[in-house]
């Protein structure tokens, strides 16, 4: 990386003086970078004890001045409440990354460059104003030559090189921050980081987006009041993305929607069941549903666009939500235990009884509450600030899918506050359920697990033949490692040591005592090579005692 803080050098600078600017000082000084940089230590005294904002806004703010992969690092980083504090995610979610438009020479250039043809020659009609900008790129309404409205959405001139950039920084700063910060090793910053740089990196590539709305229309093929845009792929490419022009009302202008005719319930219906087909059938979901990227169309149908961020869910992920759901609905501490258990990372020093305690206290908080009244995003939400404060990892995907629970709660709220999300989650759950014990699934289940064991038989004699030959070669070293072993040993010699010395002391006075009996008996000292040997032996057997108190004592094991 030394090279890397060589070449960019000045935003190295730029990161640090903001930082410090808003009172995080302490954190550049603590990852080493005043040294590093040569930064004045002014920089990082005058602004830290006078900024008199929260800690969530003085974040949101260093985001926002830093520029888009920032920006874009922190809504992605707004799904994460298993790994950010509340106060923090708050903040996120208010992160904004409207930008200036770029010029339309720009425009023409990039198309030209990506098409292979100026843009009058592909298109009838380009409006030159976009009419969406933001960060990564911005939106223009055109007209193919063949008929069709477009919306053409084409990416800022050297977004991906600055954002390269920026996640190459910040990936080193994640690193730094690990190797020297306690707090930030345990939460394995610098893979919380690779993972948000990889969702980015897929926003930038347009090919991905249209595919994610290609798979997305598959799902609703035979759903006709669920609309998605079709994608024109012979005007798209990495860099510009060109598909169907949507013309309808978005989401949240309720009194033109009610001016329509449009039936509120029937809106907020459709768009429940859409959601919750997508999650819980499919596994396949829009992860920014907001009103801004929904519209409904002539005749009530309902058009999903921007499908630059999705979730993905696997069958096991889908089980294990919809078992937290019904542990949910029953109220039982135990089941939503093990479903968060089931979901999560769970780290080794993990205290259960303070997470059953925890679940426990959030299991009270709904407690007597109708179903109905219940928010299931924000449900999931305090189990996973539960799972925060306990260091509880849960998938990325699980995460996203909360926030767009909050997000579509949101707006049926608006359109019928009568409908309760959790009531209809009921039938999709009890669906995945029946799926689940399905004879038909089951069976596919077993044979999964018997084709894998036969594999394993197959491959048996194979492996056992490379083991014995590593065997057999010295390859292999086991190494035994048991807790306490140390203390153990320690104990055994000292109790060793102690028989060893009684067993001595015992049988030096049994051969005293036979001599001096031998002696009385005879009436005359026991002579040994015309030596006492009573005498003798009480002197070698003394000298052998101090021999073995002082071997015992210097072991420090009697």
């Amino acid at each position: 990386m030394i090279g890397k803080r060589i070449r960019h050098l000045k935003r190295y600078r730029d990161v640090a003086k903001v930082l410090a600017r808003h009172g995080f000082g302490f954190f550049v000084e603590e990852i080493g970078l005043i040294h590093m940089l040569s930064l004045p230590k002014r920089l990082f005294t005058d602004w830290e004890d006078i900024d008199p904002m929260s800690m969530g806004e003085r974040v949101r703010q260093v985001l926002e001045e830093l520029g888009p992969a920032y920006i874009k690092i922190g809504q992605i980083a707004s799904t994460r409440a298993d790994i950010f504090p509340e106060e923090i995610i708050e903040e996120l979610e208010k992160l904004q990354d409207n930008v200036p438009p770029f010029s339309f020479q720009e425009v023409h250039r990039i198309i030209e460059e990506e098409l292979g043809s100026p843009v009058e020659e592909i298109f009838s009609m380009f409006e030159k104003t976009a009419v969406a900008a933001a960060s990564i790129g911005q939106v223009h309404l055109a007209q193919l030559r063949t008929g069709e409205k477009v919306a053409v959405k084409v990416q800022r001139p050297n977004i991906k090189d600055l954002i390269d950039t920026d996640l190459e920084i910040l990936l080193d700063l994640a690193t730094l921050a690990e190797h020297r910060m306690v707090r930030m090793e345990r939460l394995q910053l610098r893979d919380v980081v690779e993972e948000f740089a990889k969702s980015l990196r897929n926003e930038l590539d347009y090919t991905i987006e249209a595919r994610n709305a290609e798979k997305i229309a598959k799902q609703f093929k035979d759903d006709s009041n669920i609309h998605i845009p079709g994608i024109f792929w012979d005007y798209s490419t990495s860099k510009v993305l060109t598909m169907e022009y949507v013309e309808g009302l978005k989401l949240n202008l309720y009194d033109e929607i009610d001016a329509k005719g449009y039936k509120r319930k029937e809106i907020a219906d459709r768009l429940v069941k859409a959601l919750f087909h997508q999650v819980l059938i499919e596994g396949f979901f829009h992860g920014d549903p907001h009103p801004g990227n929904i519209f409904i169309l002539e005749g009530g149908e309902i058009s999903f666009i921007d499908f630059g961020m999705v979730g993905r869910l696997t069958q096991e992920m889908k089980n294990n939500f919809a078992s937290m759901v019904i542990a949910m609905m029953r109220q039982n501490t135990e089941s939503m235990i093990q479903a968060i258990l089931r979901i999560g990372i769970v780290p080794d020093d993990v205290n259960l009884p303070l997470l059953s305690k925890d679940v426990d206290d959030l299991r009270e908080k709904y407690m007597d509450v109708p179903m109905s009244r219940i928010s299931l995003g924000k449900a999931i939400g305090d189990l996973l600030g539960v799972a925060y404060r306990h260091q509880i990892r849960i998938p990325a995907d699980f995460t996203l899918l909360a926030k767009c629970l909050l997000l579509l709660e949101g707006i049926v709220e608006k359109l019928d506050p009568q409908l309760s999300i959790m009531d209809m989650a009921k039938p999709f759950g009890v669906r995945l359920l029946k799926e689940r014990y399905h004879p038909k699934t089951i069976a596919g289940r077993v044979w999964h697990n018997i084709s894998d064991f036969s594999e394993l038989l197959v491959d048996l004699p194979k492996q056992m033949k490379v083991l014995m030959r590593d065997v057999l070669r010295g390859r292999i070293h086991l190494d035994i490692g048991i807790p306490e072993l140390d203390v153990f040993l320690r104990r055994i010699d000292r109790i060793s040591n102690q028989i060893t010395f009684s067993i001595v002391l015992l049988s030096f006075s049994i051969v005293m005592m036979g001599l001096i009996i031998a002696s009385a008996l005879g009436r005359q000292p026991i002579m040994l090579w015309k030596m006492p040997a009573i005498e003798i032996g009480f002197g070698a057997a003394a000298m052998m005692l101090i021999w073995l108190f002082i071997s015992i004592f210097r072991s420090g094991k009697f």
